[in-house]
Protein backbone atom coordinates (compact mmCIF):
# COMPACT_ATOMS: atom_id res chain seq x y z
CA UNK A 1 0.00 0.00 0.00
CA UNK A 2 1.18 3.50 -0.87
CA UNK A 3 -0.16 6.51 1.02
CA UNK A 4 -0.03 10.24 0.41
CA UNK A 5 -1.28 11.93 3.58
CA UNK A 6 -1.75 15.60 2.77
CA UNK A 7 -2.97 18.77 4.35
CA UNK A 8 -4.54 19.76 1.04
CA UNK A 9 -4.02 18.40 -2.49
CA UNK A 10 -4.53 21.58 -4.46
CA UNK A 11 -2.79 24.92 -4.67
CA UNK A 12 -5.48 27.40 -3.53
CA UNK A 13 -4.07 30.07 -5.83
CA UNK A 14 -4.47 27.96 -8.99
CA UNK A 15 -7.02 25.30 -8.04
CA UNK A 16 -4.69 22.70 -9.56
CA UNK A 17 -2.78 19.86 -7.93
CA UNK A 18 0.03 21.33 -5.86
CA UNK A 19 3.42 20.42 -7.41
CA UNK A 20 5.38 21.47 -4.29
CA UNK A 21 7.73 18.91 -2.74
CA UNK A 22 7.39 16.69 -5.85
CA UNK A 23 3.80 15.81 -4.92
CA UNK A 24 2.50 15.74 -8.48
CA UNK A 25 5.58 13.89 -9.74
CA UNK A 26 5.14 11.21 -7.07
CA UNK A 27 1.44 10.83 -7.85
CA UNK A 28 2.26 10.25 -11.51
CA UNK A 29 4.79 7.59 -10.55
CA UNK A 30 2.48 5.76 -8.16
CA UNK A 31 -1.10 5.95 -9.48
CA UNK A 32 -2.18 3.61 -12.31
CA UNK A 33 -3.44 5.50 -15.32
CA UNK A 34 -6.27 4.84 -16.00
CA UNK A 35 -7.49 3.68 -12.60
CA UNK A 36 -10.62 2.93 -10.61
CA UNK A 37 -11.05 5.55 -7.90
CA UNK A 38 -13.26 6.02 -4.86
CA UNK A 39 -13.80 9.18 -2.83
CA UNK A 40 -14.60 8.18 0.77
CA UNK A 41 -16.59 10.93 2.44
CA UNK A 42 -16.17 12.70 5.77
CA UNK A 43 -19.90 13.32 6.31
CA UNK A 44 -21.86 10.23 5.22
CA UNK A 45 -25.18 12.09 5.13
CA UNK A 46 -23.92 15.33 3.59
CA UNK A 47 -24.57 14.08 0.09
CA UNK A 48 -24.70 17.38 -1.77
CA UNK A 49 -21.48 18.68 -0.23
CA UNK A 50 -19.66 15.37 -0.62
CA UNK A 51 -20.74 15.02 -4.27
CA UNK A 52 -19.41 18.52 -4.88
CA UNK A 53 -16.03 17.74 -3.30
CA UNK A 54 -15.83 14.45 -5.17
CA UNK A 55 -16.50 16.18 -8.49
CA UNK A 56 -13.92 18.89 -7.81
CA UNK A 57 -11.32 16.28 -6.87
CA UNK A 58 -11.97 14.25 -10.00
CA UNK A 59 -11.78 17.31 -12.26
CA UNK A 60 -8.53 18.40 -10.62
CA UNK A 61 -6.94 14.99 -11.16
CA UNK A 62 -8.20 14.76 -14.73
CA UNK A 63 -6.78 18.20 -15.47
CA UNK A 64 -3.39 16.88 -14.30
CA UNK A 65 -3.61 14.00 -16.78
CA UNK A 66 -5.13 11.19 -14.75
CA UNK A 67 -7.89 9.10 -16.30
CA UNK A 68 -10.57 7.00 -14.61
CA UNK A 69 -12.47 3.89 -15.56
CA UNK A 70 -14.69 4.68 -12.57
CA UNK A 71 -14.86 7.38 -9.90
CA UNK A 72 -17.28 6.55 -7.07
CA UNK A 73 -18.26 8.27 -3.84
CA UNK A 74 -18.70 6.14 -0.72
CA UNK A 75 -21.21 7.48 1.82
CA UNK A 76 -24.39 6.37 3.57
CA UNK A 77 -26.16 5.80 0.24
CA UNK A 78 -23.94 2.85 -0.66
CA UNK A 79 -22.09 1.93 2.54
CA UNK A 80 -23.47 -1.61 2.43
CA UNK A 81 -21.31 -2.08 -0.68
CA UNK A 82 -18.16 -0.74 1.02
CA UNK A 83 -16.26 -4.03 0.95
CA UNK A 84 -16.74 -4.51 -2.79
CA UNK A 85 -16.06 -0.85 -3.61
CA UNK A 86 -12.79 -0.84 -1.65
CA UNK A 87 -11.69 -4.14 -3.15
CA UNK A 88 -12.31 -2.94 -6.70
CA UNK A 89 -10.54 0.44 -6.34
CA UNK A 90 -6.96 1.28 -7.33
CA UNK A 91 -7.11 4.73 -5.74
CA UNK A 92 -8.85 5.62 -2.47
CA UNK A 93 -9.27 9.28 -1.51
CA UNK A 94 -10.07 10.01 2.14
CA UNK A 95 -11.90 13.34 2.19
CA UNK A 96 -11.34 16.30 4.47
CA UNK A 97 -13.89 17.42 7.04
CA UNK A 98 -14.71 17.01 10.74
CA UNK A 99 -12.39 14.36 12.20
CA UNK A 100 -14.78 12.72 14.73
CA UNK A 101 -17.66 12.60 12.23
CA UNK A 102 -15.49 10.90 9.62
CA UNK A 103 -13.96 8.61 12.23
CA UNK A 104 -17.40 7.35 13.24
CA UNK A 105 -18.22 6.57 9.61
CA UNK A 106 -14.92 4.76 9.08
CA UNK A 107 -15.62 2.62 12.15
CA UNK A 108 -19.19 1.96 11.03
CA UNK A 109 -18.05 0.51 7.70
CA UNK A 110 -15.03 -1.26 9.29
CA UNK A 111 -12.71 0.58 6.92
CA UNK A 112 -9.58 -0.37 8.84
CA UNK A 113 -10.29 -4.06 8.24
CA UNK A 114 -11.24 -3.43 4.61
CA UNK A 115 -7.89 -1.72 3.98
CA UNK A 116 -5.87 -4.56 5.52
CA UNK A 117 -5.65 -6.36 2.17
CA UNK A 118 -5.69 -3.26 -0.03
CA UNK A 119 -2.86 -2.93 -2.54
CA UNK A 120 -3.96 0.40 -3.99
CA UNK A 121 -2.88 3.99 -3.49
CA UNK A 122 -4.45 6.07 -0.72
CA UNK A 123 -4.61 9.86 -0.67
CA UNK A 124 -5.63 11.46 2.60
CA UNK A 125 -6.83 15.05 2.74
CA UNK A 126 -6.82 16.91 6.08
CA UNK A 127 -9.25 14.90 8.29
CA UNK A 128 -8.67 11.86 6.09
CA UNK A 129 -4.94 12.10 6.83
CA UNK A 130 -5.55 12.54 10.55
CA UNK A 131 -7.87 9.52 10.68
CA UNK A 132 -5.21 7.41 8.92
CA UNK A 133 -3.18 7.15 12.14
CA UNK A 134 -3.29 4.12 14.41
CA UNK A 135 -4.34 6.34 17.31
CA UNK A 136 -5.95 9.51 15.98
CA UNK A 137 -5.38 12.84 17.68
CA UNK A 138 -8.70 14.59 17.06
CA UNK A 139 -7.54 18.11 17.85
CA UNK A 140 -10.57 20.19 18.93
CA UNK A 141 -11.75 22.31 15.99
CA UNK A 142 -15.37 23.31 16.58
CA UNK A 143 -16.67 25.72 19.21
CA UNK A 144 -17.16 24.03 22.56
CA UNK A 145 -14.96 20.99 21.85
CA UNK A 146 -11.85 22.35 23.60
CA UNK A 147 -13.68 22.83 26.91
CA UNK A 148 -16.01 19.84 26.72
CA UNK A 149 -14.76 17.17 29.19
CA UNK A 150 -16.69 14.53 27.23
CA UNK A 151 -14.97 15.35 23.92
CA UNK A 152 -12.69 12.46 22.92
CA UNK A 153 -9.32 13.73 21.72
CA UNK A 154 -7.88 10.29 20.95
CA UNK A 155 -9.72 7.82 18.73
CA UNK A 156 -8.95 4.49 17.02
CA UNK A 157 -7.89 5.11 13.43
CA UNK A 158 -7.14 3.25 10.22
CA UNK A 159 -3.68 2.11 11.32
CA UNK A 160 -1.92 3.19 8.12
CA UNK A 161 0.71 5.03 10.17
CA UNK A 162 1.62 5.88 13.74
CA UNK A 163 2.27 9.49 12.68
CA UNK A 164 -0.24 12.14 13.79
CA UNK A 165 -0.59 15.04 11.37
CA UNK A 166 -2.16 18.45 12.10
CA UNK A 167 -3.02 20.09 8.76
CA UNK A 168 -3.37 23.69 7.53
CA UNK A 169 -0.71 25.07 9.85
CA UNK A 170 -0.24 28.21 7.74
CA UNK A 171 -3.93 29.04 8.21
CA UNK A 172 -4.63 28.07 11.81
CA UNK A 173 -1.34 28.61 13.65
CA UNK A 174 -2.69 31.72 15.39
CA UNK A 175 -6.25 30.46 15.89
CA UNK A 176 -7.96 30.58 19.27
CA UNK A 177 -10.75 28.14 20.18
CA UNK A 178 -12.86 28.48 23.30
CA UNK A 179 -10.36 31.04 24.59
CA UNK A 180 -7.41 28.68 24.06
CA UNK A 181 -4.61 28.89 21.49
CA UNK A 182 -4.96 25.73 19.42
CA UNK A 183 -1.22 25.03 19.37
CA UNK A 184 0.34 26.65 22.43
CA UNK A 185 -2.51 25.77 24.80
CA UNK A 186 -4.22 22.73 23.26
CA UNK A 187 -1.87 20.71 21.04
CA UNK A 188 1.24 21.28 23.16
CA UNK A 189 -0.64 20.29 26.31
CA UNK A 190 -2.00 17.15 24.63
CA UNK A 191 1.46 16.18 23.33
CA UNK A 192 2.85 15.10 26.69
CA UNK A 193 4.19 11.61 26.01
CA UNK A 194 3.15 11.89 22.36
CA UNK A 195 4.33 13.42 19.08
CA UNK A 196 2.34 15.41 16.52
CA UNK A 197 3.45 17.02 13.25
CA UNK A 198 1.88 20.30 12.16
CA UNK A 199 2.06 20.75 8.39
CA UNK A 200 1.04 23.56 6.05
CA UNK A 201 -0.70 22.96 2.74
CA UNK A 202 1.78 21.54 0.24
CA UNK A 203 3.50 19.28 2.77
CA UNK A 204 2.60 15.59 2.87
CA UNK A 205 3.60 12.27 4.42
CA UNK A 206 4.61 9.68 1.83
CA UNK A 207 4.35 6.05 2.93
CA UNK A 208 5.95 3.73 0.38
CA UNK A 209 8.53 0.97 0.07
CA UNK A 210 8.53 0.36 3.82
CA UNK A 211 9.45 3.97 4.60
CA UNK A 212 7.69 7.07 5.87
CA UNK A 213 8.90 10.49 4.73
CA UNK A 214 7.63 13.95 5.51
CA UNK A 215 8.01 16.03 2.36
CA UNK A 216 8.20 19.78 2.90
CA UNK A 217 7.84 22.21 5.80
CA UNK A 218 6.87 20.63 9.12
CA UNK A 219 6.79 21.32 12.85
CA UNK A 220 7.17 18.66 15.52
CA UNK A 221 5.14 18.97 18.73
CA UNK A 222 6.47 16.67 21.42
CA UNK A 223 6.18 16.73 25.20
CA UNK A 224 4.84 20.26 25.16
CA UNK A 225 7.54 21.69 22.89
CA UNK A 226 7.01 22.79 19.29
CA UNK A 227 9.92 23.20 16.85
CA UNK A 228 10.35 23.45 13.10
CA UNK A 229 12.10 20.38 11.71
CA UNK A 230 12.03 21.00 7.94
CA UNK A 231 11.40 23.53 5.19
CA UNK A 232 10.03 23.56 1.64
CA UNK A 233 11.79 20.91 -0.43
CA UNK A 234 13.18 18.98 2.56
CA UNK A 235 12.63 15.27 3.14
CA UNK A 236 12.51 13.95 6.73
CA UNK A 237 12.51 10.21 7.38
CA UNK A 238 10.31 9.15 10.29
Amino acid sequence: MICFLTSRMDDPDTGELNPANRFLDELRLRIPNPCRAMHICSDPDGWEKMDKYSSITREMLEHAGFHFDRFDTLDSRNETQAEQLVRESDLLILAGGHVPTQNQFFQRISLRALLANCDGVIIGISAGSMNSADEVYAQPEEEGEAVDPAYQRFLPGLGLTKTNLLPHYQENRDDVLDGLRIYADIACSDSMGKTFYAIPDGTYLLIADGKEELRGEAYRIKDGVMAQISSLGDVVSL
